[in-house]
């Protein structure tokens, strides 16, 4: 528009009354004053609407603390920090944490996050109660802020507890699933006796006549060798019954306890070879129901038998007149 303006001005002479008119007809129609102009062509645009957009901006944010009920929480917000400031110059925080829990599970409970039922699965011998303490979760902890990964690491470590899974949902339920060992065995070291899982882990001490009737090993390592032990009776059949316990004899091979009393050597090496020997034994000569008080298995294709003390008492007076007649002829 300013081009156009200067080109019509030089083509008319000056005093000419047409000029004078294209000078005003041009002027009229362009709409840019004089002083416009004679502005320079390169001029920068002014920056007044970013100015205008802060300023909305700032006064868009305090027209917010001009809101019903912003001042309000603001001074509750000021005293709230003001008491938490002297509670704990006073040592009141720590005896508020002791009875209510730490400040954030507080603010998660009143909006609306506490912990406000616990679902347990899976347990038969632990009570909830103690899986509840164990897993340290209360009334104080709030499901946000509960890791559900160190509670299951806590609940770990009851030795009778196998596995186990935390899961949260919210607003305010908690979930855990558990999954108990199984008593297998009873273990015998020290003269004192605790029932095992099948996975070797000590569950329990022996309170009762409940697990009376599980397996029964003894000796240090007995428990980590407690499948090779279960293998054995398993091939033993119906002998099983009689054995009242499985020794472990210097960590490498066992010793087998008879209900009646007599003890059966197995060797280290093929054991259930010497199991099959003797369940021959006791078919063929019913040798578990004699006077003996062992039976030495440990070298292959011999045998080795050790009567009680009235056997062999019977046994040298029954020969005792073939060594006479010995002696005479």
């Amino acid at each position: 528009m300013k081009e156009s303006f200067t080109a019509r001005h030089s083509l008319v002479p000056i005093g000419s009354t047409e000029a004078s008119y294209a000078f005003a007809t041009a002027a009229a129609v362009t709409s840019v004053p004089p002083a416009t102009a004679a502005a320079p062509a390169t001029a920068v645009p002014p920056r007044a609407p970013a100015r205008k957009n802060r300023s909305k901006s700032l006064l868009s944010r305090l027209a917010l603390l001009g809101r019903p009920g912003v001042g309000t929480l603001a001074i509750f917000a000021l005293f709230g920090l003001v008491g938490a400031a002297g509670s704990v110059e006073n040592g009141g925080y720590a005896a508020l944490v002791e009875s209510e829990g730490e400040l954030y599970d507080i603010v998660a409970r009143a909006a609306g996050f506490p912990i406000s039922a616990v679902t347990i699965t899976g347990q038969s011998r632990l009570r909830e109660r103690e899986l509840l303490e164990a897993a340290g979760v209360g009334p104080r902890n709030s499901l946000p802020f509960l890791n559900a990964t160190a509670v299951r690491e806590r609940l770990m470590q009851v030795p009778l507890v196998k596995s186990a899974r935390v899961v949260k949902f919210y607003p305010n339920r908690l979930v855990i699933a558990i999954e108990e060992r199984q008593p297998s065995a009873l273990w015998q070291r020290d003269g004192r006796v605790a029932v095992i899982s099948d996975d070797g882990v000590p569950i329990d001490e022996l309170r009762d006549q409940r697990y009376l009737g599980l397996p029964f090993v003894v000796g240090e390592g007995a428990q980590k060798r407690l499948l090779e032990f279960h293998m054995l009776m398993a091939r033993a059949g119906d002998l099983a019954h009689r054995v009242k316990a499985g020794v472990l004899v210097a960590g490498r091979r066992w010793n087998l306890d008879m209900t009646n009393g007599v003890t059966v050597k197995l060797p280290e090496l093929n054991p259930f070879g010497a199991l099959d020997t003797l369940t021959r034994l006791q078919r063929e000569a019913r040798i578990l129901d004699k006077d003996v008080m062992s039976i030495d298995l440990r070298i292959p294709e011999r045998i080795s038998v050790r009567l009680t003390e009235e056997a062999a008492a019977a046994r040298e007076a029954q020969l005792a007149p073939h060594k006479s007649s010995k002696r005479g002829g």
